[in-house]
């Protein structure tokens, strides 16, 4: 049985060399970076564990290890920046086979080859259930970095992507194995499996002049929420508009649910809403969609406070921050 450190050699082999501002990597006690003297550092970290984030019957191990990477890179996209490095800790039950740890790390690899970042250290130990925690660290001109608290009355409220195709695969995945042949299920597994982080779109937003930028990690109406608070602004959202792909919208009629509320609440999206000037949002548009990324203006800021749901009928709701919520 190879050791630790034998262990951790053969993980190693399975990833990208470093990039260029890596001075010193995997090998030694820490890790030196080298960043330009006019950038930030952005940092995010995520954990991923088994029974809470995830099991064996829902993602492969290389699921996992792809998925853990694209959740902190989500954030740092979310800012404007730029990912380049990641730290990887797992805790891993002594049960777990040497093949089931390459598997982890070839969806690790997927990532970094995915977002041009590579890892850079680390740990590994064992424990009685599985955790992996990603560190990603991105980086971005002084004081540039997109935040939630700079929305404004009068910017357009949108969004990238479709929303709610996350819940509606994990949905599918935990039902019985014949509903995992569903008309559209390939997709919304997929995007539940290998959700992609929106990195181009966040830095487009921040050379654009988009005032606010936020991830969809816990569902719509908790991210609208964080943004409201952090800008004291209201957000008025036309609840009609919000983007739901059909295979979305099939899937939920089939298991008779709701495709807003897997929009609203599933969480793990991992595209993003912000905000922007009419005139911004207006720029964007023909951008994002020549790489064939659609952006969707579903609402409005205002002057306020909190975040209400205007239907067709003009009837209105408080839409409250009803995402997952570990405590």
């Amino acid at each position: 049985m190879a050791d630790e450190f034998e262990r951790i050699c053969r993980l190693m082999e399975q990833l990208p060399p470093c990039g260029e501002e890596v001075r010193v990597g995997v090998g030694d006690d820490a890790a030196i970076l080298q960043l330009p003297i006019d950038n930030d550092v952005v940092v995010s970290t995520d954990t991923m564990v088994e029974g809470v984030h995830f099991r064996q019957d829902t993602l492969s191990w290389a699921d996992v290890g792809y998925k853990c990477v694209a959740a902190s890179v989500s954030d740092i996209a979310a800012m404007g920046a730029t990912p380049t490095s990641v730290l990887l800790s797992l805790a891993l039950p002594a049960s777990l086979s040497m093949d089931e740890m390459l598997n982890i790390y070839q969806g690790v690899a997927d990532a970094c080859h995915e977002y041009c970042v590579s890892v850079i250290g680390g740990d590994l130990v064992q424990s009685s259930q599985s955790m992996l925690t990603s560190t990603v660290l991105g980086k971005i001109d002084k004081k540039q970095a997109l935040l939630r608290s700079g929305a404004k009355p009068g910017d357009v409220l949108f969004v990238t992507g479709h929303l709610g195709a996350s819940a509606a695969g994990l949905k599918l995945l935990l039902t019985s194995y014949g509903m995992r042949d569903a008309l559209d299920a390939a997709y919304v597994i997929s995007r539940h499996r290998r959700p992609t982080a929106r990195v181009l779109a966040g830095q487009t937003f921040l050379r654009y002049g988009v005032n606010s930028c936020n991830d969809i990690s816990d569902g719509l109406a908790s991210e609208l929420n964080e943004i409201a608070k952090a800008s004291q602004v209201r957000l008025r959202v036309e609840i009609e508009k919000i983007p739901l792909h059909h295979a979305t919208r099939n899937v939920a009629r089939q298991l008779g649910e709701s495709a807003l509320d897997y929009a609203l609440s599933g969480g793990e999206d991992y595209e993003l809403v912000a905000t922007a000037p009419p005139v911004v949002y207006a720029r964007l548009l023909p951008l994002l969609e020549a790489v064939r990324l659609p952006i969707t203006a579903i609402g409005r800021v205002e002057s306020g406070d909190g975040v209400v749901g205007e239907w067709p009928d003009g009837k209105l709701d408080v839409i409250l921050a009803t995402g997952y919520h570990h405590f």
